[in-house]
């Protein structure tokens, strides 16, 4: 394999070859139906939960319950409240109807699952920020930097408690400096001086055109593999986690998210000095990007006998100038982030390792057994990929799914860093427990809204 050699890329085929089998009309319009029917439901839900939000307690951040007039969105006139167990019951909906339409995918057109992606966002975008108070922290950060001179890296939102965002903060979140990159971090300093609803806004929207030019980019990824482009978005674009707590929440996880999968599309493409700079850009907002490298890197390792050095270099490249501008801007405190990153996760409100642990009784061992298996799992993926075995998306996708596991904080919004990878790999079980995986995190987000319902966690 040469190394303009595309990484997995398959023949674009021009349509379904049906040569000898007579075709079901009355069963494709059927299942067309049942596709159409499912997205409506996707819609009609995330309609419903959008529009209720200002009015419905357990959809808000704690710190702005009841919700402000410049905070509560467009729909706050409505005066609708769903109380729990219609934002329960709306959810459910939206889940069911999105497996359906997963399942349903193919016998729908682009355009109806890009109409209701739009739609979908739109609504959200409209909605007050929702569940999570990081989208207040993200100001807050940016503020400390740009208007107090204070490093982000090496304190908490606490340093700039008179300011007006900080009663907006997540009481937990206080104390603690920022885990986000530094290419995050200096971008987020150009919002500093915007109002707090101003820039609530102005996260929310950075999150939904992100979620959907990441669409955008999972299609054209999706049409390179040989994939159905349309079973593709609808399984990234129209996922609730993503589309609820990630767009909802203005969570930077969507940008990273935009930026990493165009490195994935620039390496499928053999642009791979592109794809190592913008792998390096995305690890630059937030170091989650950085697990899709490696496997990037070994892809096809023994058929071409040697590393692929453009690659490799453009990543070093890039790495060099996150580095410079780490310590340019925020000196030896940035590297305090590696700390954070773990206080934060200590912070966080369950995960798979804290519920077995309080299952078994057994402390923090299952966390650290969990974690030990997370990294012998992603060096048997590295090594499978490297034989050939594996393909390299695949091989991501799952350690993906095994750092989600082993993590010590789960939040809905992190479940849409396997999406792009699950929706364009080949391996149809890592599609199948995405799916258990976003409905097991979104059954243990709806028992938190139920009074004490978290103390049986």
């Amino acid at each position: 394999m040469s190394a303009r050699t595309p990484l997995s890329v398959m023949p674009q085929p021009g349509g379904y070859e049906l040569s000898g089998v007579p075709l079901d009309i009355g069963g494709e319009r059927a299942s067309s139906r049942r596709g159409l029917i499912a997205v409506a439901g996707v819609l009609c839900s995330g309609a419903v939960i959008a529009v209720g939000a200002a009015h419905t307690l357990a959809l808000l951040p704690q710190s702005i319950r009841p919700v402000l007039p410049p905070l509560a969105g467009v729909f706050n006139s409505v005066g609708v409240n769903l109380h729990v167990g219609w934002a329960i019951a709306a959810f459910v909906l939206y889940f069911v109807s999105y497996a359906f339409a997963v399942a349903s995918a193919g016998q729908l057109s682009g355009r109806v699952v890009l109409t209701v992606i739009a739609a979908l966002y739109a609504l959200v975008l409209l909605a007050p920020p929702l569940v999570s108070t990081d989208i207040f922290s993200y100001q807050a950060y940016a503020r400390m930097g740009a208007l107090y001179g204070t490093n982000p890296y090496t304190h908490g939102p606490h340093a700039i408690a008179l300011d007006g965002v900080f009663p907006y903060v997540g009481a937990k979140w206080s104390y603690i400096s920022t885990a986000y990159g530094p290419v995050f971090t200096v971008f987020s300093y150009l919002l500093a001086p915007l109002s707090v609803a101003a820039s609530v806004f102005a996260y929310k929207s950075i999150a939904a055109v992100a979620s959907l030019a990441l669409v955008a980019v999972v299609w054209h990824c999706a049409r390179l593999r040989g994939k159905d482009p349309v079973k593709a978005i609808t399984l990234v674009g129209l996922n609730p986690l993503l589309v609820i707590y990630g767009v909802g929440g203005g969570h930077n996880d969507l940008l990273m998210l935009l930026v990493g999968v165009g490195g994935i599309y620039a390496i499928l493409s053999s642009r791979e000095r592109l794809g190592g700079g913008l792998t390096m850009l995305a690890v630059g907002i937030k170091l989650t990007a950085g697990l899709v490298f490696p496997f990037a890197l070994l892809a096809g390792g023994r058929r071409r006998g040697r590393p692929r050095r453009d690659l490799i270099l453009s990543a070093a490249v890039g790495a060099a100038l996150l580095a410079v501008l780490s310590l340019g801007v925020f000196g030896w405190g940035s590297f305090d982030m590696l700390s954070t990153i773990n206080k934060s996760q200590s912070e966080g409100q369950w995960s798979i390792p804290a519920v077995l642990s309080s299952v078994l009784g057994v402390g923090t061992v299952t966390g650290y057994a969990l974690g030990g298996v997370f990294l012998v799992v992603c060096a048997w993926l590295l090594r499978r990929v490297w034989q050939g075995k594996t393909d390299w998306l695949d091989g991501a996708g799952w350690a993906m799914m095994a750092m989600l596991v082993a993590s010590s904080s789960l939040l809905p919004w992190y479940v849409s860093w396997l999406l792009p990878l699950a929706a364009l790999g080949h391996d149809r079980r890592l599609a199948r427990m995405t799916l258990v995986l976003t409905g097991v995190v979104l059954g243990i987000q709806l028992l938190g809204y139920i009074p004490h319902g978290g103390g049986l966690l």
